[in-house]
């Protein structure tokens, strides 16, 4: 798997394990190990920019996901899914800000963030009651999942 992460916040992140996660996640969800995820950090300013000529919004958001090959989850029978997932882009201080409202860390704030960002560029929406029904279910698993693997790790 490919991710690669760059920092241009400013701002102090756990990106190796945001890295980690976004790659375990992959794995988890049978993208091909050959599939290509880029994760940029950036400052408010930026963020605000992207988010007013992008969604037609104003002001700073969390999370954007852009996707590139439309890569979708493989059904069972089906090969790993292979080609450029896309960029997923975070703003740590507005993650940071909105972390305590969801009862997390900034860190866990920026996981649980990743994750959504990954669902989208995967095909997942929640515009519908059915759409955020099937996308948080799978969200959920997805970080306790990954919170009973990182438990594992410290064990071992």
């Amino acid at each position: 798997m490919s991710v690669e992460l760059n920092n241009e916040s400013g701002d102090e992140a756990d990106e190796k394990g945001l890295a980690a996660l976004a790659t375990w996640v992959l794995s988890e969800l049978r993208i091909h190990p050959q599939a290509e995820l880029s994760i940029v950090l950036v400052d408010e300013e930026t963020m605000t920019a992207y988010h007013v000529k992008y969604m037609d919004l104003p002001g700073p958001t969390d999370v954007l996901s852009f996707p590139m090959d439309e890569l979708r989850i493989p059904d069972p029978d089906e090969p790993e899914t292979e080609g450029i997932l896309g960029d997923i882009v975070l703003c740590p201080a507005v993650t940071a800000r909105q972390a305590a409202e969801n009862n997390r860390t900034p860190d866990q704030e920026a996981e649980y963030l990743l994750v959504h960002g990954i669902l989208h560029l995967l095909g997942y929406d929640h515009a519908t009651p059915e759409e955020h029904a099937e996308m948080f279910g799978l969200h959920d698993r997805l970080m306790a999942a990954y919170e009973n693997h990182r438990a594992g790790d410290v064990r071992s």
